[in-house]
């Protein structure tokens, strides 16, 4: 029998890259996705196994059928998403761009929907699939500056329900997990050491472990929920 294969985005750094690990423990076979190669070939290092790197933007709309183009011809099946790309920027509604704004909701929210749309017919031929999709405890409680960043994870929220329930009559069980702080390079960026020091934070493995519970079925009775993981009191981004 084959070996599964999982598409990780965001699998550069962060919680994509603590994941790809935990899924090659796990002898997954994984096809890798940001933007930057260099970060992506690090991920590939540290899982060893098979990896395939792919380079590409999943803000953009086309970014999902190249990824999954490429899996289904290199691997000849897709058993796990998992949606770990993402961007938050803090700004004020005065303070950011339309072309910000829109870029956050399709980094966060509208590639789950792309990736979602090209991979359920394969699933459906398949017989079964796992979605994860990385929220944030920003969905119910943002900081000021980031509206756009919370609107777009609430929406990644609600889609997976919807997701969920659309998936029961094909196998597909669809997970959403929504940590607070976690020590990813994308917290770093908006929130210092001095406003929340390292031991209030999540770590990535720790977020990363959850996600492959939620593929393995150790979780399976989550499919349609959101899973919020919290070690401090406060909730940035993840």
């Amino acid at each position: 029998m084959d070996l599964p294969v999982a598409i990780i985005t965001g699998a550069g750094r962060g919680i994509g890259r603590a994941s790809a690990i935990e899924l090659a423990r796990r002898d997954y076979r994984l096809v890798l996705v940001s933007r930057t190669e260099s970060e992506l070939q690090r991920t590939a290092a540290l899982c060893g196994g098979t990896c395939q790197v792919v380079v590409a933007d999943v803000c953009l709309a086309d970014a999902a059928d190249q990824v999954v183009r490429q899996a289904m011809s290199n691997f000849g099946r897709v058993d796990a998403f998992v949606h770990c790309a993402g961007v938050a920027l803090l700004r004020t509604v005065e303070q950011m761009t339309p072309q910000e704004w829109q870029s956050t909701l399709d980094t966060n929210l509208s590639a789950v929907f792309h990736f979602c749309r090209r991979l359920w017919p394969i699933w459906r031929k398949q017989g079964g699939g796992v979605a994860v999709n990385v929220s944030s405890f920003s969905a119910r409680d943002p900081f000021a500056g980031l509206g756009a960043y919370g609107a777009a994870k609430a929406g990644v929220n609600l889609l997976g329900l919807a997701l969920a329930r659309e998936g029961r009559e094909i196998n597909v069980r669809v997970h959403t997990v929504a940590p607070a702080a976690t020590e990813t390079a994308m917290f770093r960026s908006l929130f210092g050491p001095e406003q929340y020091p390292r031991q209030e934070t999540l770590d990535p493995a720790e977020v990363a472990r959850v996600i492959v519970q939620c593929i393995a079925g150790d979780l399976a009775h989550t499919s349609g929920e959101v899973i919020y993981l919290r070690k401090s009191a406060k909730f940035p981004p993840s």
